[in-house]
């Protein structure tokens, strides 16, 4: 290269002249690729300024910086597109350590070989501001030691002629000047900020005790209200905010910043009277914690209200055991042996011996009795919502869970939750049930707090749960922790002796709700023992109620199937299984009898009611057979039909 040409120097002292140019101008400079959304290059102020080391800063999608003010970012770009130039306020670049920045870009479109590149620079507008405070001040500095001795005779003036109200005055009261500097302090804000005059006097009182808000985030200087009353000259009450003691510690407070005028009517700073409010701001959190457990206390009690009126209209069976035979003797003993203890107890059988009877008449016995007896029925709670019927959930939990809801374990709290049907529960959720057994506590579903509760259990199966178990269908570890304490309800077929006292006291029952006198005669006696009940005492109490609805001129009229299976002795007691032609399983039972239940449905194209009704039908009251519907799972009646 010919050095000794002008033109050939120029050019070997510009590139890299330009670069140190470039690199050490004092304000940040970006150049950036739209198109690419890439960094073409960057100054040390703009590294600097975003937290980034220069490297790191190129390998950085532009983009990236702005977070979710992609559309801010693009109207900008696409304005400096059209118009060469152009600057906005609004975007808040995001800092190394994601706190955003308040700058002010300023683009040029620059045109390089067929490319569209933006030169931006970007100016802090908080360090602009203290560059404008710094030139207020110097032009105080400017205007001489009259002008500073003019505000401090203000202030002087405001203590001299106070000095009485200042020392008395109970409330604490500081005066600053434009500055933000503290000129005086009265005793007894000393007292309660824990700092003498002589250290905040001369200091910015907001950076000594009103830096930070209660719950420890930052408080912005720009913000603060006692700032605002020289700036606008208005008066500022404020309640609520804390200042800072000297150890460290809040002090609730609140305050009022009045601006102080010289005689020109400039406004030179503010004073400051303040009241410690901690012992008031305490009370009120404990009125509102206390307000808020009350709410809580009152939602539970609402919802135990609300599960005991629903147990009251769907409760069809008398709460007393009734029977005098050797296995309700049995059975009322191990009720009483248990009853004082807390031991989880497992209560087996088939469909409708009264287990709900035993787990009411354990709680009944026991220390629980003057909280509720929460009843849970496995078989009808669909596999979704386990969950949030065992524990309850958070509002917002899931979709369509618009408030809090409390949970059975929760509304069980101090008493007793008795889960029938236990078996029915689904395999994935057998562990959180555990859980809850051996620690005592849960989570509501979309919520981090947990609870403690102190609940007695009680289930009840109609299945074989060592089968189950052995099936792979229950946890193993859960059928141990459930049988502590198994008890077995006797099917009514093995406790014949029972039936006549049971027959009556249903008769008794439906006699006195139809205001009727009715009588089991002899024969009607013999008959029930004769039949074998595989639907136990639920089928015996449904027998009776259709009896005394068919009674003519005084007379029961059972309707009971002659089946070859009824016609044991009334003293022959358990029955071997091999005496009868053929044993049907309780599982067996229960589709028989949901299948009965779908043919009535369909016949009486979904109508449950009225004389037409499938209820009709079936000889049973509407109300019993919707049960047996929900229990059985039967889909919705029309949709049958």
């Amino acid at each position: 290269m010919d050095l000794s040409s002008p033109s050939s120097l120029t050019a070997t002292i510009d590139a890299p002249l330009r670069a140190a140019v470039f690199d050490s101008a004092v304000e940040a400079v970006l150049l950036v690729d739209p198109t690419l959304d890439q960094i073409v290059d960057a100054n040390s102020a703009a590294s600097g300024l975003l937290g980034h080391a220069p490297d790191t800063l190129l390998q950085t999608r532009f983009s990236a910086l702005h977070g979710a003010q992609l559309p801010a970012l693009v109207v900008f770009t696409q304005a400096v597109f059209a118009k060469g130039t152009y600057w906005t306020h609004a975007l808040t670049p995001l800092h190394a350590d994601g706190t955003q920045l308040r700058l002010e870009y300023a683009g040029k479109l620059l045109p390089y070989r067929g490319r569209s590149l933006l030169l931006l620079t970007m100016s802090d507008l908080e360090q602009r501001r203290r560059r404008y405070v710094d030139a207020v001040a110097d032009d105080y500095m400017r205007d001489g030691l009259p002008a500073w001795q003019r505000v401090e005779r203000v202030f002087q003036d405001i203590e001299r002629g106070n000095q009485l109200i200042l020392r008395a005055a109970g409330e604490g009261i500081y005066g600053v000047n434009a500055e933000g500097k503290t000129t005086f302090v009265n005793p007894a804000a000393e007292r309660m900020l824990g700092w003498s005059a002589e250290e905040l006097v001369g200091k910015e009182m907001h950076a000594m005790v009103h830096h930070s808000h209660h719950d420890g985030r930052h408080y912005p200087g720009q913000q603060c209200p006692i700032y605002a009353a020289f700036r606008d000259g208005a008066v500022h009450t404020v309640d609520g905010e804390v200042f800072w003691h000297k150890d460290g510690t809040p002090v609730w407070v609140e305050y009022t910043s009045t601006p102080i005028h010289d005689r020109s009517g400039g406004v030179v700073g503010a004073v400051v009277v303040f009241r410690d409010v901690s012992q008031r701001h305490e009370a009120d959190e404990k009125l509102h914690a206390a307000l808020a457990e009350v709410d809580r206390l009152r939602e539970r009690l609402q919802l135990e209200n609300d599960y005991l009126q629903e147990e009251i209209r769907i409760e069809t069976n008398p709460r007393g055991i009734i029977g005098q035979s050797e296995a309700i003797q049995t059975t009322l003993r191990q009720v009483k042996l248990v009853a004082p203890t807390a031991a989880t107890v497992l209560i087996t059988g088939e469909s409708g011996t009264g287990k709900e009877l035993i787990a009411r008449a354990i709680h009944e016995a026991s220390t629980r009795r003057d909280r509720p007896l929460i009843r849970v029925n496995c078989a009808a709670i669909p596999r979704e919502l386990f969950e949030s019927e065992f524990f309850g959930h958070a509002r917002g939990a899931f979709t369509g869970a618009v408030r809090d809801r409390i949970g059975r374990f929760e509304l069980a709290d101090g008493g007793t939750l008795f889960l029938d049907e236990v078996g029915e529960i689904p395999l994935e959720l057998q562990s959180k049930l555990l859980r809850v057994l051996q620690e005592g506590n849960f989570e509501r579903i979309g919520e981090e707090r947990t609870r403690d509760v102190d609940v007695r259990l009680i289930a009840a199966t109609n299945r074989d749960l060592k089968r189950e178990v052995q099936r792979g269908h229950f946890r193993e570890d859960l059928y141990f922790r459930l049988s502590v304490f198994p008890i077995e309800s006797v099917p009514l077929r093995d406790r014949r002796e029972d039936i006549p006292l049971l027959a009556q006291h249903f008769l008794a029952n439906e006699a006195r709700e139809l205001k009727t006198e009715l009588r089991l005669s002899q024969g009607d006696v013999r008959r029930l023992m004769r039949y074998d009940w595989p639907g136990n005492v639920r089928e015996l109490q449904n027998v009776i109620e259709r009896a005394t609805i068919l009674a003519q001129n005084g007379r029961l009229r059972l309707d009971l199937p002659e089946t070859a299976g009824s016609h044991a002795s009334a003293t022959s007691g358990r029955q071997k299984p091999d005496a009868r032609p053929m044993v049907m399983t309780v599982a067996d039972l229960r589709n028989l009898e949901r299948d009965n239940i779908i043919t009535a449905l369909r016949a009486c194209k979904g109508k449950v009611f009225g004389d037409d009704g499938a209820a009709a039908m079936l000889d049973m009251k509407p109300t019993t057979l919707a049960s047996r519907i929900k229990a059985l799972g039967i889909t919705s009646p029309r949709a049958q039909a």
